[in-house]
């Protein structure tokens, strides 16, 4: 059995073949999406998070939103670019979403990727300190991010309020119990999944990951994996870590999902430069009939690691066809793996 959701990247476009040409657009079908995937036993809605894009940034509402319309459903990102964050003011709208949700908020977080503007956290006032680079200073605020998490008074109460205050040191509000525990990191080495084991979060690896060995991408992610769980169970931690991949995955069975996808059947791992100095290594797209996609899911090591499967979807066709491909994979393909 594995937990299945979806992984949206929320664009938007004015063009004629997008169903989400506006952000209004991109935003209300999310919302819709993911109240429909609840209803076909879909375990989880994800959101990409990206900055000066046409894109889907500020998730916090969102998925307050789709808290307040679902009942079930776990819903989270995929991931937040903690560069760009108030670790603080992140705990409160944390906070919020989770309690509105009732406890269902799973937070996936990391230090960031390339961005479509030059430091673009410099924008938001936000500057690394002295001997950091950008990406310490993500980690840094990720560290900080847990640490109000737990709930713990850190602030001194003013003598003379406004309201009465409680005894001691203060914390952020509202509190949200048990999401210290829900929050996952975004790893694109195995370095930093070992980071995030120690660290007690949750592992995201998603469709792309640095290539240390050479090796075909769902070996070098499975060996993520492992190295990750090693960490985790070294660390001591009381409870059990969950891993979480993704994958883009089209069952064909109707001709439309042939005209959209029959092409990506034959296509394999890329290799390309996701920083100056890193290369990275691109997993492959599924696309097959059923029965075939069986056979190729079977063999692909990283997901046999994994408790959860996220699938990632081509928001700008709409609701009514992501709803498709989803229960394609739910009815057709997801009970021959042993998943439902």
């Amino acid at each position: 059995m594995k937990k299945i959701g979806f992984l949206s990247f929320g664009h938007w476009s004015n063009h004629p073949a997008y169903k989400t040409r506006s952000a209004s657009d991109t935003l209300l079908q999310s919302i819709d999406l993911a109240v429909a995937a609840e209803a076909i036993g879909l375990d989880g809605a994800y959101f990409r998070v990206h900055h000066f894009a046409s894109q889907l940034a500020s998730p916090f509402p969102l998925l307050s939103a789709i808290g307040a319309r679902t009942s079930k459903i776990e819903i989270g990102t995929g991931v937040i670019d903690m560069r760009y964050e108030n670790p603080l003011y992140m705990v409160e709208d944390a906070g919020a979403a989770d309690i509105i949700s009732r406890g269902r908020l799973q937070l996936g977080i990391s230090r960031g990727s390339p961005e479509q503007v030059i430091e673009g956290w410099r924008y938001f006032g936000y500057e690394p300190a002295a001997g950091e680079t950008d990406a310490d200073m993500g980690r840094r605020k990720a560290l900080e991010f847990l640490d109000k998490l737990k709930g713990v008074g850190f602030a001194l109460p003013n003598p003379n309020p406004m309201f009465p205050n409680p005894p001691g040191l203060l914390r952020l509000e509202p509190h949200a119990e048990g999401l210290r525990d829900r929050i996952w990191w975004g790893a694109a080495s195995n370095a930093t999944a070992v980071w995030a084991a120690e660290k007690g979060m949750h592992l995201q690896s998603s469709t792309l990951k640095f290539d240390e060995s050479g090796k075909p991408f769902h070996i070098q992610q499975a060996e993520q994996i492992r190295l990750y769980k090693e960490a985790w169970k070294k660390a001591g931690h009381q409870r059990e870590p969950r891993v979480s991949v993704s994958r883009s995955i089209f069952p064909l069975v109707t001709d439309q999902d042939r005209i959209y996808f029959g092409q990506e059947a034959k296509r394999g791992d890329k290799i390309g430069m996701i920083e100056q100095d890193k290369r990275a290594i691109f997993g492959r797209s599924y696309a097959a009939a059923p029965d075939q996609l069986i056979k190729e899911l079977a063999e692909d090591e990283a997901i046999q690691e994994a408790d959860t499967l996220l699938l990632t979807i081509p928001n700008t066709l709409g609701v009514d066809y992501n709803v498709h491909v989803l229960s394609s994979i739910l009815e057709h393909v997801a009970p021959g793996l042993g998943w439902r």
